[in-house]
């Protein structure tokens, strides 16, 4: 996943309506768009993504661009059309109860089995096995995993871009700290290590340590990219039992707590610290964000650091889907098949890790993305995709999200239990697990 903006998750309250509305409207409306027909004339396809980044959007363009020059019986043209990130959602799911739906649009990972199990998306299985050239056997199956249901595939996972940690190392070298590339050398690239050289590079420099990207103290389910090390998880794998109050919760979330308060390792609430801008020592965040980096200062990028029970790889996904209920499916799923092929997709892996094991080897990305060196790639893109794990998902995310970041307000002060926040935040969502 790689949205231009993560600061906000106000799509909680409005989606929790909005995808049941949805569900209503499609109601046996998801087709199998399996074959393309021929239109009176050619049909205007509309996208809605959350980038407004303009190289990306001239990419996009370009390859549209090519399709409808190859494809000119059935596309007058392809447009991209961005909506900001915090509105994503919910401004999607309004077009498409409001009978407004776009041809074609990107899904965030956490909310796909909430579209998927909707009947909101068009089985786009067919159309993509069946296109000449486009190596369906290529994805893998790790990545469809979340976007599929009996089997068959209901968006293409564009984006798997794992989260990494990059590195001040100008701010670390000034502190006295060893380069944490080092520690991954030596197998001692632990998250008690991270801590204890952000803390260190935050007393001397007067800046930040740690900065969990995006998380802002609301977006809670960011911090997968550190629970991870502890094996820790919100809820079963059936969705149906909270497990916040497990034992590897409660450590995993009683580090971040004392690394916050107690270490200053990790800027606590209402401080706000930019790592590309200068303001942190070190960032988790996704390897896309790599293209905000420049040469105001040194810099490195290493895997996320191992906890208790080892590394665990976490990628954010998102996925590209066809709308059901959109007015040109078919060829909408045609497109898609065209804009994903092999050739368009090593195009896209300059921002997007693609799901196709074809191109996940440092030689091929590294072409896409010169900032980052082969070793570089190597150790945090094409190894973190390998078992990795996403952030949290349910069937009631956007409930879910809402409840249990009011809840955990009461974690984010100097004196909080731990235990017993995560025991009430168990009670909270436990009816929602089970709706």
């Amino acid at each position: 996943m790689t949205p231009t903006s993560m600061r906000r998750r106000r799509t909680a309250l409005a989606l929790g309506g909005g995808i049941a509305a949805t569900a209503l409207v499609l109601a046996g409306c998801s087709g199998s768009p399996s074959g393309t027909e021929t239109p009176d004339k050619p049909v205007a396809l509309r996208m809605t993504v959350w980038t407004a980044d303009e190289t990306q959007l001239s990419m996009f363009q370009d390859i549209a661009d090519a399709y409808v020059e190859e494809h000119p019986e059935l596309v007058s043209k392809v447009t991209f059309e961005p909506v900001p990130f915090e509105d994503y959602t919910t401004s999607l799911t309004t077009q498409l109860a409001g009978g407004n739906a776009p041809d074609l649009g990107w899904i965030l990972e956490s909310y796909a089995p909430e579209f998927v199990d909707s009947g909101a998306l068009a089985d786009i299985t067919d159309t993509l096995k069946n296109t000449e050239g486009y190596e369906y056997d290529d994805l893998l199956d790790s990545s469809l995993k979340l976007w599929q249901k009996d089997d068959k595939l209901y968006a293409y996972p564009f984006s798997n871009s794992p989260f990494a940690v990059f590195v001040n190392t100008d701010q670390l070298a000034a502190a006295g700290q060893k380069n944490p590339a080092d520690l991954v050398a030596s197998g001692d690239w632990t998250f008690d290590a991270a801590r204890d050289e952000a803390a260190a590079a935050a007393e001397k420099s007067g800046k930040q340590g740690l900065v969990v990207r995006d998380f802002d103290y609301k977006a809670w389910e960011v911090l997968a990219s550190v629970w991870g090390g502890w094996k820790a998880e919100p809820w079963s794998a059936d969705g149906t039992t909270c497990t916040f109050t497990d034992p590897a919760m409660v450590d995993a979330l009683t580090w971040i707590h004392d690394a916050t308060f107690d270490d200053k390792a990790m800027p606590g609430p209402g401080v706000t610290a930019d790592f590309f801008a200068g303001d942190a020592a070190m960032t988790i965040t996704q390897i896309s964000r790599a293209s905000a980096l420049d040469d105001s200062f040194k810099w490195d990028v290493v895997p996320l650091p191992a906890g208790p029970k080892g590394e665990q790889n976490v990628i954010g996904q998102a996925g590209i889907g066809v709308f059901a209920n959109a007015k040109h499916p078919k060829i909408a799923a045609d497109f898609l098949a065209y804009f994903t092929n092999p050739e368009n997709a090593e195009k896209l892996a300059t921002y997007f890790p693609p799901p196709r094991e074809s191109l996940l080897n440092s030689e091929t990305l590294a072409a896409a993305n010169p900032r980052l060196s082969e070793d570089q790639l190597q150790a945090v893109v094409v190894d973190g995709i390998q078992d990795a794990v996403t952030k949290p998902t349910h069937k009631n995310f956007a409930k879910l999200q809402d409840a249990v970041r009011s809840q955990l307000d009461a974690l984010w002060v100097a004196d909080a239990d731990v235990e017993s926040v995560l025991d009430s935040t168990c009670k909270a969502i436990e009816p929602l697990l089970k709706d």
